[in-house]
């Protein structure tokens, strides 16, 4: 049986009914003191919360504020968090540590960055799913070596890149949908797939810039990548509403049920 995670603002909850899906709330941060912050007025209830680091300094204390994370979440009837950190501090690492026990004695699930795994021995590690390179089944593969079938999350992104050839960094520069689309439409390329990075792909040459190398996620290419995941028995997939709700069927999601009305 698969389980969908789904990341998304309050406020578009309602995109999310039908599904048979977790929804994530995309509404907390870390802020200075430090303490929880939740965005605007709303008041999600039910699923798990998300919360991120971006405005996170590493000062002060953080046992208040994984007490008040806590609270949150009793109050919230959420049955988990996910830890969206993209910084790397010491102070992170101790959060990640602290609320690993305590979520794990209440049965809440605790979803942490692959750089938090070892901080957190009982939280589920997220795996990006998208590479430059390589190939993704042997990622995963590895990664259920390392954490165990029961932790291993893969957290799907659709992803546009363009890169420069060669690329020594492995990095691109992110495309939006419509620079994407713009591109193929000037150019006309022939787009080819990567079944190893489970991606299309196309190259093409610039005058200023030279080689280019664009690689990038659609529909099919989230669900071949939810394909590989599955044949090697990861069942939990952590996703943004806003990249794979047109793609939501494609990737696996199920309708709910209708609920049928009582006869009189």
């Amino acid at each position: 049986m698969d389980t969908y995670i789904i990341t998304l603002p309050p406020q578009q909850l309602p995109a999310l009914r039908g599904w048979q899906a977790t929804p994530a709330h995309l509404a907390y941060r870390l802020g200075p003191g430090p303490h929880l912050f939740r965005a605007g007025s709303t008041s999600p209830r039910g699923g798990l919360m998300v919360v991120d680091d971006q405005d996170f300094d590493g000062l002060g204390p953080t046992g208040p504020l994984c007490q008040e994370i806590v609270r949150e979440c009793q109050v919230r009837g959420f049955s988990g968090a996910i830890l969206d950190f993209e910084n790397r501090l010491p102070p992170l690492e101790q959060i990640a540590a602290a609320l690993d026990e305590p979520f794990a004695r209440r049965g809440w699930t605790l979803i942490v960055p692959e750089r938090y795994a070892s901080a957190a021995p009982h939280a589920r590690v997220a795996i990006p799913s998208a590479l430059s390179g390589g190939s993704l089944q042997k990622r995963l593969e590895e990664a259920l070596e390392r954490f165990g079938e029961s932790r291993v999350v893969l957290a799907l992104e659709k992803r546009a890149e363009d890169f420069f050839l060669p690329s020594p960094t492995g990095s691109g520069q992110p495309l939006t949908e419509q620079e994407l689309e713009g591109l193929k439409q000037r150019l006309s390329p022939s787009v080819f797939f990567s079944g190893e990075l489970c991606a299309r792909y196309f190259t093409y040459m610039s005058r200023e810039s030279g080689a280019h190398f664009v690689l990038f996620d659609d529909g099919d290419t989230l669900r071949h990548k939810v394909d590989v995941a599955r044949r090697l028995g990861i069942h939990t997939f952590l996703a943004p509403w806003a990249e794979v709700g047109p793609h939501a069927a494609r990737i696996g999601l199920q309708r709910r049920p209708e609920q049928t009305r009582p006869r009189r």
